[in-house]
């Protein structure tokens, strides 16, 4: 891929992806008051249902529990440990990088705007730390893209692995709705900095589009075609 190319794509990727999310930080810090009144008042919708349903709240719980950072890594650790023992180490790093810059940049984010969680007087669920971005929407985001763009090569029915991926990303995200422990604007400035992260760490590694990388997924071999590049 050349370098005009790939200065276009970042550009795209910028727009598309974190000019959304910065201008969603902004907001959040700014407490611009059309965000704030919008994210309060799908989560006092949302609380609502929850304590009308504890039995999804239960459903909720359980998935978001499955869902959470740390079994989402150690998923990305198996999926390193089982390219690696077929000899695919590029793309072991790829996974390895992803998960943990993604990782931390959500961290140093958190610290750095300090946003606070919803508050109710019967909540349903708590969590602790700063609620922006969502860590469980961010983490979500980069397990499911690791997964499947490592996994499109070998697999016939790459829509199913695309659909079970969106689906993992947006049922975990709307959890921490649903659970009353982030706001809409988090999780979804969690799914927008994931995709991000993803995008960078991919043409990083890659040297390739990601047009291509999206329709036929990582090659299992980049650290190959690196080197020959």
């Amino acid at each position: 891929m050349n370098l005009g190319r790939r200065l276009t794509t970042v550009a795209v990727i910028a727009v598309a992806v974190l000019v959304p999310f910065a201008l969603l930080s902004i907001m959040v810090v700014g407490g611009w008051p059309p965000l704030h009144d919008a994210d309060a008042s799908i989560t006092a919708a949302v609380h609502d249902w929850a304590l009308r349903n504890p039995e999804w709240v239960d459903v909720t719980v359980w998935w978001t529990n499955i869902f959470d950072p740390n079994p989402l890594r150690v998923a990305a650790l198996g999926l390193v440990i089982w390219l690696w023992r077929r000899g695919h180490r590029g793309a072991g790093m790829w996974v390895v990088t992803t998960m943990a810059a993604g990782g931390l940049l959500g961290i140093v984010i958190k610290l750095l705007i300090e946003r606070h969680r919803p508050s109710f007087l019967d909540p349903v669920a708590r969590a602790a730390g700063y609620s922006f971005p969502s860590g469980h929407a961010l983490n979500a985001t980069l397990a499911a893209g690791v997964f499947v763009l490592v996994l499109l090569p070998v697999v016939r029915r790459r829509w199913l692995l695309w659909t079970a991926g969106v689906a993992v990303t947006l049922l975990t995200a709307l959890s921490r709705v649903v659970l009353g422990v982030h706001w809409t604007s988090d999780v979804t400035a969690g799914i927008l900095l994931g995709v991000a992260v993803i995008a960078a760490t991919t043409m990083a590694f890659t040297h390739r589009g990601l047009l291509p990388v999206v329709e036929r997924g990582v090659d299992p071999s980049l650290h190959t075609e690196k080197a020959q590049a």
